[in-house]
């Protein structure tokens, strides 16, 4: 099967089995296609895993504080028995192993010798993929070769329902370090599915659970295709459980070949018919076309998602690697078929932050969609006007009127932020703090609008979200007569060490940037689609005096700035805070806390977690002039200790932008191999599913010099020494735009379905574009902003 792989810049791999790492590789080594996903986990299971399939959409609260993202069914689960002896990495000894993800084709291939006790040796070899043609249908292929004997092989393929989410751990002392075969046995764990039924025949097992407290049905149907004829075919069940169990005889250097078929539905999908119906009819059809047709109708899905997505870097392998996989975990990640549901801070890999979904959507993971996959950013944007009717109960809970999104949101809207963290010591206030979340959403979905043109969702849902979070804007902002202003109290920033803080820059600008935009579509709507505005208003009782209210309110806004030395201050006081220096970097060159400081202290400092007013001027990057984001960037840039993944996309960003690279190399890295190198610590707990959106964003936004600037797209490239051409593509307006860049000089070619020309802006000189045509532009070999 390893044949069947792509070549070695296509692949990240794995060599021999270590324990300690096996958490990491299940991370990385994630299958699915926005539906599910399958952690890369060995297939037989060992003491310390952290296996999982997730099921986008499946959430429960039954016993745990706050609501969780399932840990559904395993349909993973395949073991094998030699004579007696169970084949696993902790029961035999290990010869060989490896495994390869390609990540063309979205497929995990495995290849391990085991020896037994009694020196027998059995090759297991298999190939797994969560298919993108079918979102409903997994496929595992397995091939067992005995060596050096001929001992009685038992193979079982189960499906288990016995499954628990990560809930606590208790508070320890320093940071004492567990065995990895018992550290998630130190874990409170959180029980959320209940078995409904199982049942068997000839060809096929199922398999159904529910969600306790949403009472979601997830029905799961498998069948085991062998080339051989087994000896005898068992059924075993349990509570929980259900396996099918075959007997072989095979002689020395004989291979049997076993595939697993298995098919997902769930009650919340919006078929018909009953879950096991779905099920067992779609089992039936895969059964008689084979694994090997669903295997290549998958394959040509990937082929088809990379042609508009890939990245291609010349003159570093490495680098092209890293960001094919941060693209590949993006890709499986969402799903464009679904507009309930959205990608949480881990998407669909790991249990980490419970599934919830962050403003990282809108700010990191929808500029790759929208510009690859705008279907896809399109679903991301629904799903926000899915739960705006938990935005508006989130509004009214806190007394205020309108909508306001939540800072960790799940499947309704509603607030669902922890209040302490994982053992139980500090308090987070981010689900009371963060507020800025609701103007992150309306940049998304007016950022969505501009780059597609799609005003028709506009007139459907965007106006609705737009009018109703700016209803939650006047009522939260405070009149301080005084001072004629407006200003925001106890709020907190993207910078999450400096909390209960006033007028943070961040917020207050967002928020007025909000209500003039909100403004401005109703102005607009009014002119253009007058019968659309009515029935939105009439829809929601909206008076033009509101619409009025809204630029009188945005005019006295707050925003703290000291005029002499042309900086914004991240927030009231944020100048008179103890300046600590950083004096130490850690082996990546990333700032170290400095003695005595750490996250629950830091905040008495002006050290930042990450950027704030850079992330500002990032967001709104065309309306801070050149001076404005080079005096701050410098300024606030040696005080960033980038403790969050996110961190470090915005600053090489934005230090290519106002002239200053020297680290944009260095921060590129850090983001694009924060899990291949697990530079963060925390990868076992799941993909940073935004950092991997934050290493596009660098090389098309960074390098690529690609913004959208007053409506127009526009390129400032600046491409590192050692690189020889960077090469990506983006969708505009129904268009497609391919681009090169080189030293010294850029080409750009356009695909327009309706053979119209496209002018872009290059270096601040307008560029027309021809369909069909590569046009080329020189510029100085080093040039920034």
């Amino acid at each position: 099967m390893r044949d069947q792989l792509n070549a070695g810049e296509w692949l990240v791999e794995e060599e021999g089995f270590d324990i300690g790492k096996a958490n990491v590789f299940e991370t990385l080594f994630t299958l699915g296609n926005g539906y599910l996903g399958t952690r890369g986990t060995l297939e037989e299971g060992f003491k310390g895993e952290v296996s999982g399939t997730y099921l986008n959409g499946v959430f429960d609260a039954h016993d745990s504080p706050v609501i969780d993202l399932v840990n559904a069914p395993d349909w993973l689960a395949f073991a094998v028995q030699v004579d007696g002896i169970r084949l696993d990495v902790q029961s035999c000894k290990v010869v060989d192993h490896n495994r390869a993800l390609d990540m063309r084709q979205g497929a995990l291939w495995r290849s391990t010798v085991f020896e037994d006790g009694h020196g027998r040796r059995t090759r297991i070899e298999t190939l797994r993929f969560a298919s993108l043609d079918d979102q409903h249908f997994c496929g595992l292929r397995v091939e067992i070769t005995p060596e050096n004997h001929d001992a009685p092989i038992i193979v079982e393929s189960a499906l288990d329902g016995r499954r628990f989410n990560l809930e606590r751990m208790p508070a320890y002392v320093g940071k004492p370090e567990f065995h990895p075969e018992v550290k998630w046995e130190k874990w409170a764990k959180s029980k959320h599915l209940d078995e409904v039924t199982k049942d068997h025949s000839p060809e096929a097992i199922y398999l159904e659970m529910r969600t306790i407290d949403t009472g979601i049905t997830i029905g799961y149907a498998a069948s085991t295709v062998s080339s051989l004829a087994p000896r005898q075919r068992t059924v075993h069940q349990s509570y929980e459980r259900i396996g099918e169990q075959l007997e072989f005889a095979l002689g020395i250097g004989e291979t049997v070949r076993l595939d697993k078929l298995v098919t997902i539905y769930k009650s919340r999908d919006s078929t018909n018919g009953r879950v096991s119906t779905r099920c067992l009819e779609a089992l039936a059809a895969h059964r008689a076309s084979g694994f090997d047709v669903a295997f290549e109708l998958h394959r040509a899905a990937w082929l088809r998602k990379w042609a508009d997505c890939d990245c291609v870097i010349l003159g570093d392998a490495e680098a092209n690697n890293a960001v094919r996989f941060n693209i590949y975990h993006l890709l499986i990640a969402a799903n464009e078929g679904d507009p309930t549901v959205n990608v949480g801070a881990k998407s669909l890999s790991g249990e980490g932050y419970r599934g919830h979904i962050f403003w990282d959507t809108e700010i990191f993971m929808l500029p790759f969609f929208l510009y690859t996959q705008p279907a896809t950013a399109k679903a991301l944007m629904l799903y926000r006007y899915h739960t705006l009717k938990g935005a508006r109960e989130n509004a009214l809970r806190n007394e205020f009127s309108g909508a306001q999104f939540p800072w960790e949101s799940a499947d309704t809207g509603l607030e669902t932020t922890p209040k302490w963290t994982p053992d139980g010591v500090h308090r987070i206030w981010m689900g009371e703090e963060e507020i800025h979340v609701t103007a992150d959403v309306a940049y998304g979905l007016l950022t969505y609008v501009a780059a597609t043109g799609d005003m028709e969702f506009m007139l459907d849902f965007g106006a609705e979200i737009l009018f109703e979070t700016s209803r939650f804007w006047v009522e939260r902002l405070e009149y301080v007569e005084m001072r004629d202003q407006y200003v925001l109290t106890r709020v907190m920033g993207p910078d999450e060490f400096h909390e209960h803080v006033d007028n943070n820059a961040f917020t207050n600008r967002m928020a007025q940037w909000h209500l003039v935009q909100a403004a401005r579509v109703h102005a607009e709507l009014a002119r253009h689609h007058s019968r659309a505005l009515i029935k939105i208003a009439g829809k929601i009782g909206l008076h033009p005096d509101e619409v009025e209210r809204w630029r009188e309110i945005a005019d006295k806004i707050l925003i703290p700035f000291d005029a002499d030395r042309g900086l914004i201050e991240q927030f009231e006081g944020y100048f008179q805070l103890k300046e600590v220096p950083v004096t130490e970097w850690d082996q990546n060159g990333m700032p170290c806390y400095p003695q005595g400081y750490h996250h629950f202290n830091a905040g008495e400092t002006t050290l930042l977690k990450q950027p704030d007013v850079i992330m500002l001027m990032y967001v709104l990057s065309d309306e801070f002039d050149a001076a404005v984001k080079k005096v701050n960037y410098d300024f606030y840039e040696p005080r960033t200790l980038h403790k969050s993944s996110l961190s470090p996309a915005i600053h090489s960003i934005m230090g290519i932008e106002v002239g200053d690279p020297g680290q944009a190399l260095q921060y590129f890295h850090r983001t694009a191999f924060v899990d291949l190198t697990n530079n963060q610590g925390n990868t076992h707990e799941g993909i940073h599913i935004a950092a991997a959106a934050g290493a596009w964003q660098i090389l098309v936004f960074g390098f690529g010099g690609f913004r959208v600037m007053h409506g127009k797209m526009t390129f400032r490239p600046w491409l590192p020494q050692q690189w020889q051409e960077l090469r990506f593509r983006l969708k505009w307006h129904g268009n497609t735009v391919d681009a090169k860049i080189r030293h010294g000089e850029v080409s750009f070619q356009l695909q327009a379905p309706d053979g119209a020309n496209e002018t872009i802006v290059v270096f601040n000189e307008a560029v027309a574009l021809a369909a069909n045509k590569e046009t080329f532009v020189r510029f100085p070999a080093m040039a920034v902003a």
